[in-house]
């Protein structure tokens, strides 16, 4: 089998949605500037989300113009970088409210706090923008459902920054897998492992920040109302409800890929165990988790795969993995690989009386995806801003549309159901609820 056959899906997409900029002029308002904001100026739009902007703005007709953000600090700054990095003058906004009523963006770049990017993918939607929004999409089903159904209703542009939907490595293994090529998927090993104490941490941060400098009520949006507390707000990633930790930063990108290769909405079930061994500095979201989903048909119980999602803390051995078994070998994502490792020799499918099936050694095409705790210009996420841009222009869905980061947050919202009942969790299809001991799971 030439290498090229189980690439070819990923170069006739690209090759799809790549456009020269001779080819806009062909799509009605291409000669109209596409106005940019963003909301919420965070490390993680500073590393990622500007560098690729700027290398497509002027040849894709667009420009960064506003930006909001409700902490005073990095308001100032985000305007102050965005100025001197593309050139423009940015406009700065208190909050979200007034940068849409000022009507000066089509777009927005959205990577605010975990749980805050449904609410602001539905506040931009109906403000009339696209939206480039970070993972995870949702923490909870209700803001789940309500942001699905206001893009759905909008007709607007929605990107999920689940950048591996524009990896070429991925498209070939989601290619391969659909062929059946590969076989039927009997197990999915994730892993995400870090040693790194100041993961989520800003402790220099913490000390400065101030109540009178950012907008506390605001930014709690519909989650309970307490105190202010400058820990949840500058490391929310370590707090429940504003952010599930491990499943919604990290397990949100690598479940998304079962969900895409497999063809499946969500989990059957999931249970959970783990908890804060290493890093005892006052977080309730766990350092170590492990995650087991049940995946298959849901009319037929008797068919599917499990899946293990693994990640600590505390030590980094194993790093990342993304490992695809089937009777007849293994992709491994991790070092972009087809092989036929761990399948059913002939040997022992002859003494059963069985068909050997071992599939070839094979090398993936693209970029190993880029782990680290910013991204900065890495190719896949070079990839999936370029593919948003593109898809503002045609109207095409992107690559990763609303579907899929509805569908990753089903998965997390399960992960943080099961840790923090220690029940096994189901989802309920027709009231679209994740349930554990039978009753939806909320905070």
């Amino acid at each position: 089998m030439q290498r090229r056959e189980f690439i070819q899906k990923s170069i006739l997409a690209s090759a799809a949605t790549a456009m020269s900029a001779s080819s806009y002029a062909k799509i009605i308002g291409a000669n109209d500037r596409v106005r940019v904001g963003v909301v919420g100026f965070s490390d993680r739009h500073r590393s990622s989300h500007v560098g690729p902007f700027k290398e497509l703005a002027k040849q894709m007709n667009f420009e960064m113009t506003a930006i909001s953000d409700i902490w005073n600090r990095r308001r100032d700054e985000g305007k102050a970088y965005l100025d001197k990095q593309l050139g423009g003058n940015v406009k700065a906004f208190r909050n979200n409210e007034e940068m849409y009523d000022a009507k000066v963006v089509d777009a927005v770049f959205m990577s605010t706090a975990d749980f805050q990017h449904a609410i602001h993918t539905i506040e931009a939607v109906q403000a009339g923008c696209d939206v480039y929004a970070e993972k995870p999409l949702s923490e909870t089903m209700e803001d789940n459902r309500a942001v699905l159904k206001a893009v759905k209703a909008s007709g607007k542009i929605v990107q999920i920054g689940s950048q591996r939907r524009s990896g070429e490595n991925y498209w070939a293994a989601a290619d391969f897998i659909k062929s059946g090529k590969f076989g039927p998927i009997v197990m999915v090993e994730l892993m995400w492992n870090v040693n790194q104490p100041g993961r989520w941490r800003r402790p220099e941060l913490t000390k400065d920040l101030k109540e009178s400098d950012v907008d506390w009520m605001r930014y709690q949006l519909n989650r309970p109302k307490t105190a202010f507390d400058p820990r949840k707000y500058l490391e929310y990633r370590l707090f429940w409800p504003y952010s599930s930790g491990i499943p919604g930063q990290w397990m949100s990108h690598q479940i998304d890929t079962v969900h895409w290769f497999s063809g499946l909405p969500h989990p059957r079930s999931a249970v959970a165990n783990g908890g804060i061994y290493q890093w005892k500095d006052g977080r309730t979201n766990p350092d170590t988790l492990t995650v087991v989903f049940d995946y298959g048909p849901l009319d037929d119980p008797k068919t599917g795969f499990q899946v293990q999602f693994t990640s600590r803390f505390s030590n980094a051995a194993g790093e990342t993995k993304e490992l695809y078994y089937s009777n007849g070998g293994m992709i491994n994502l991790d070092t972009n690989e087809i092989s036929p490792t761990g399948g059913l020799r002939e040997r022992e499918a002859k003494a059963m009386g069985l068909q050997a099936n071992l599939l070839p050694t094979m090398k993936l095409e693209g970029a190993k995806v880029e782990t680290s705790a910013n991204t900065g210009n890495d190719p896949l996420t070079f990839n999936h801003i370029k593919n948003w841009m593109e898809c503002v222009r045609s109207r095409k869905q992107p690559n990763a549309p609303i579907e899929a980061g509805y569908q990753h947050s089903i998965a997390t919202i399960m992960a943080n159901a099961a840790y923090r009942t220690g029940q096994r969790v189901t989802f309920d299809a027709k009231s679209q609820e994740v349930l554990a001991g039978g009753k939806p799971f909320k905070y």
